[in-house]
């Protein structure tokens, strides 16, 4: 039976997030097992629709997506008993049992009704009390680690119940164990490669970062390059579901293993390096980039970003997340090179614009021919550089507004003539 799905994703993300799933679709192992239909994007994710198993290879295969969730009932509301009746009239007994643990989670868009946490807990009542009809008994409540999430989106007009089947979300690829400071999300660092042009098969174009911190995008760009998916060492909810189709289920994951043995041989042409002035930093990523089966060592070496020279003889991708403000005087340690007695603000001004100076100049006389892509929640960047970027995108890190620059670099180019250059 064809079922209707949601893959939400970080803001900014959608129309590669769709991208995405048009390529998965196209696999030929989910062709076989698990074929799917992909809608267009809306504010916040992408629908998509198909058997039960396309939710199983979407949860495997995505690196973008945040979780898939199944739509179980849509309708309008004018008041909480609307809500409740809606969680209610559903046959929830078809997916799980009353032995399951259940959460309950919310969101609305200019919804009129006044407690989220109040329509969460009707939601709720809804669901146990249907299912207390149907066989006698009802679910208890697990906050921390339910075995089943409820969602319940609110529009202005309409109530929409999702059933969960991710579980853990899908960031958790299970081999982050070492996180250094601010790290990113996989998926978000995942959407940015896919906005750099990072895609699958790119395994002799060079990348690096030389700000790595602890690694996201060192292992996530080679996990990309490999075609590795990013879902293949983990667990999902779906697997605990009624109606689990094994089989197809079996099939995805064979052909992800399958994938993983090739990978090891194609490895060996990775050109993924990173860099970054702190020691613990790297011995972070060395120890996600071996957690993530990575094959062979990564390829780190500790520098100060205003020094660093490429690590490769062709021009390729850079990409990097780096630190602004208080960070970079830390990390840097420059700040006995400011007056002692000026204010913080003014020392956090000074120590960003030094930084972003001295890393211009290496970009310009050292890097010719790279694309630098710089992620940042600084949206002064490229005044700070004095570059002008060839393209701006719009991103949020969770609640923070980001922007992914792109200088292309030629040596002594790129200067900007005051001015910011194009707003958004």
């Amino acid at each position: 039976m064809t079922q209707a799905f949601f893959a939400p994703c970080p803001r900014g993300l959608e129309t590669a997030l769709a991208d995405e799933l048009r390529e998965i679709a196209q696999y030929p192992a989910v062709v076989a097992a698990a074929p799917f239909q992909v809608h267009r994007e809306v504010p916040g994710g992408v629908p998509f629709s198909g058997e039960m198993a396309a939710a199983y290879a979407v949860n495997l295969h995505s690196r973008i997506a945040s979780r898939v969730l199944l739509r179980v009932a849509q309708r309008g509301y004018r008041h909480e008993d609307d809500i409740y009746a809606l969680a209610r009239q559903q046959r929830w007994e078809q997916w799980f049992s009353p032995d399951e643990s259940l959460r309950v989670d919310i969101t609305a868009h200019k919804s009129p009704l006044h407690s989220l946490n109040f329509t969460a807990l009707r939601v709720k009542d809804g669901v146990c009390d249907a299912m207390r009809e149907a066989l006698g008994a009802r679910p208890s409540v697990d906050t921390v680690s339910p075995d089943v999430r409820i969602y319940a989106h609110l529009t202005e007009f309409d109530c929409t119940l999702y059933l969960d089947t991710t579980g853990e979300p899908l960031f958790k690829r299970g081999w982050r164990m070492e996180r250094g400071e601010a790290p990113l999300k996989e998926n978000l660092a995942a959407g940015i490669l896919r906005l750099a042009g990072w895609v699958k098969g790119q395994t002799d174009r060079p990348f690096f970062d030389p700000m790595c911190g602890s690694g996201t995008f060192l292992v996530e760009a080679a996990q990309v390059a490999l075609g590795l998916a990013p879902g293949a060492a983990r667990t999902f909810a779906f697997e605990w579901l009624k109606g689990m189709d094994n089989k197809a289920w079996q099939a995805l994951r064979a052909d992800a293993q399958r994938a993983r043995e090739a990978a090891a041989a194609a490895g060996a042409a990775l050109q993924i390096a990173g860099s970054d002035i702190s020691t613990d930093m790297l011995a972070m990523a060395d120890a996600n980039w071996q957690r993530a089966g990575l094959p062979g060592d990564a390829r780190l070496k500790q520098v100060d970003a205003r020094f660093v020279q490429p690590p490769f003889a062709t021009p390729g991708v850079m990409l990097m997340n780096p630190p602004y403000g208080e960070r970079i005087a830390v990390r840097g340690e420059r700040r006995g090179a400011l007056p002692e007695e000026a204010p913080r603000d003014e020392a956090e001004e000074a120590a960003a614009n030094q930084f972003a100076s001295a890393f211009a100049t290496t970009l310009k006389q050292h890097f010719a021919g790279w694309q630098a892509w710089v992620f940042t929640g600084d949206l002064s960047v490229p005044r700070r550089m004095r570059l002008k970027e060839s393209r701006r995108t719009p991103l949020y890190n969770g609640n923070i507004e980001c922007r992914l620059f792109r200088f292309d670099m030629v040596r002594g180019g790129n200067r900007k003539e005051g001015g910011e250059g194009q707003k958004d």
